[in-house]
């Protein structure tokens, strides 16, 4: 699987969250990515070290592996030239830039298109590249704010709650890649490269798809279901004994096994529940009735008795039991780094297979401008362009 984009070289000029988790799935696929970073401090979640792992942030480690590092001082024209010089022999050149702050510095598209036709150049923006607020910075909250994501997350009544995942980043970046191997495909039938664009905003709406959908059929404004949906019941979570259990009944066959599962043959009979819709409209006359029976059971309890009845249900699991899960680590996505500068280190891996086999970890996240002086040569600088280069702190750590 590592060698799918073994020929593909990405100069990677992201830093924060959704640009380097598109590079990282791009790294993890084999291709060669040239991550291109501010001398002195690096990518913003360097900084970002709270936790950290041995005094280096998590936030960097988890997005950054398979790598290299160079430090380019790309606000100066002679850095400016250094990354024209990378770009010349790459494929794919990415940037998390506002719009316009690439272009001011003489790396836009229409500039690098020149020095390489066949470049798929993609730019990763905020709120996208039109309209007013188009150069305004933004991150995964404030995105969740305002494409009304928050409005729809939570139980109701309860202040704003973010999705607990940075969801809008690391979509973001997943949609960026979708963009740049369908380019690739492309470029592969007519030679040519392409412009690919994403934005934090667009995935936000993106996943707004269905309350939006809803809303325009009916001009309701969606509210908060918890852990439930408007669409479905009983689709939510329920207290037991001990804790909770979410169980998802999605049509009448599995509300049926439900019933019979938990002896409440009454539910079935009473005409409020007999079809999803009428049980969509009597959830909280529902939802009180299983929850009451699920009271008297523990979790574990109920688990077994709605999975031997095939009854689609899960614990709420806390991280500390994802991570000891036997489902979990039976899939070997959790995958430990051996040789590495932190010790015991472990990352979650690119989470699908190609011919049954997972990515090959070839590179560590890097030390900052840890490659620098090995790219440059790469490139074609000679010692003394290097030095010099180094001197005037063009480049350097």
């Amino acid at each position: 699987m590592s060698n799918i984009l073994e020929d593909i070289t990405v100069i990677d000029w992201t830093q924060n969250v959704a640009g380097p988790y598109c590079t990282q799935l791009l790294g993890d696929l084999g291709a060669t990515i040239i991550k291109i970073e501010r001398p002195g401090t690096g990518d913003d979640t360097r900084q970002w070290n709270s936790p950290s792992w041995e005094d280096e942030a998590t936030a960097f480690l988890a997005f950054n592996r398979n790598k290299k590092s160079i430090c380019i001082d790309a606000n100066d024209s002679k850095g400016q030239e250094v990354i024209k010089k990378l770009v010349e022999h790459a494929d794919v050149f990415i940037h998390s830039l506002k719009p316009g702050s690439a272009e001011m510095r003489g790396l836009g598209y229409e500039q690098l298109e020149k020095i390489n036709p066949s470049l798929i150049y993609t730019a990763i923006s905020a709120f996208g590249e039109s309209g007013p607020l188009r150069t305004y910075p933004g991150y995964d909250p404030l995105i969740q704010a305002y494409s009304g994501i928050m409005s729809v997350t939570g139980n109701p009544g309860d202040d704003p709650a973010r999705v607990g995942v940075s969801i809008i980043d690391m979509a973001t970046g997943m949609w960026a890649l979708t963009g740049i191997l369908s380019a690739i495909i492309n470029r592969s039938n007519t030679g040519k490269g392409s412009l690919v664009g994403a934005s934090l905003l667009e995935t936000g709406v993106g996943w707004m798809n269905l309350p939006l959908t809803n809303y325009m059929a009916t001009k309701k404004v969606p509210e908060k279901f918890g852990t439930g949906t408007a669409m479905v019941a009983p689709y939510e979570a329920f207290r037991t004994k001990d804790s909770w259990v979410i169980i998802a009944a999605g049509n009448n066959r599995l509300f049926t096994s439900l019933c019979n599962a938990l002896e409440v043959p009454e539910l079935l009979n009473d005409p409020r529940f007999e079809s999803n819709k009428e049980r969509v409209k009597h959830r909280k006359e529902l939802h009180q009735a299983i929850e009451e029976r699920c009271l008297e059971f523990n979790t574990t309890t109920i688990i077994d008795i709605l999975q031997h009845a095939n009854v689609p249900c899960s614990p709420i699991h806390s991280t500390n039991h994802v991570y000891e899960d036997e489902q979990i680590n039976s899939l070997e996505i959790i995958k430990k780094i051996d040789g590495f500068r932190i010790s015991n280190f472990k990352i979650i891996d690119l989470p699908i297979r190609i011919n049954n086999q997972r990515s090959t970890f070839r590179l560590p996240p890097p030390l900052l401008g840890e490659h620098t002086i090995e790219i440059l040569k790469e490139a074609g600088y000679d010692s003394g362009e290097i030095e010099l280069l180094t001197t005037e702190k063009v480049v350097g750590g």
